[in-house]
């Protein structure tokens, strides 16, 4: 079986949410995903972790973790974090590394990389270039979306 993480630039279009759920059903069935890991610090993983709830519901045979930077403060009545994990190690971690370091983690443990990058500089296109340096397979939801702009 197969792992698959996300970036992403904080800001996205809510529309990227159907191109996203066909990428993700295509490495399901495909190519044996079955486990996905999600940051949980913009509009981009907050998309992701809606489609990703969505399809465990289709696709009981995957799994998918919001993985933290941070250990969270009390839990109030709406913190939900019962689809949530540390990565081991992030406790010594110091706060302003912390984000870094958990997308180093996440890129280690996946073989796929999902991302929506509309432009090089940022955290998500640092990621996604180095996911491809190291051989990963990319998929960039913005190159589906333009090339279908195109036709």
């Amino acid at each position: 079986m197969a792992s698959c993480t996300f970036f992403g630039h904080r800001e996205c279009p809510d529309f990227i949410k159907d191109q996203l759920r066909e990428a993700l059903i295509d490495l399901v069935t495909n190519y044996d995903v079955d486990m996905f890991y999600v940051g949980n610090q913009g509009r981009f993983d907050a998309i992701v972790r809606r489609v990703l709830r969505e399809l465990k519901k289709e696709y009981p045979q995957i799994n998918y973790a919001v993985v933290l930077a941070y250990i969270p403060g009390r839990q109030n009545e709406n913190g939900n974090y019962s689809d949530t994990m540390l990565p081991e190690g992030i406790e010594s971690v110091h706060p302003r590394y912390a984000i870094s370091w958990r997308n180093n983690w996440m890129l280690r443990q996946s073989d796929y990389v999902v991302t929506y990058i509309t432009h090089s500089w940022g955290g998500a296109a640092q990621y996604t270039a180095k996911a491809a340096r190291q051989g990963k397979s990319v998929i960039n939801l913005a190159d589906i979306e333009n090339d279908a702009l195109e036709k």
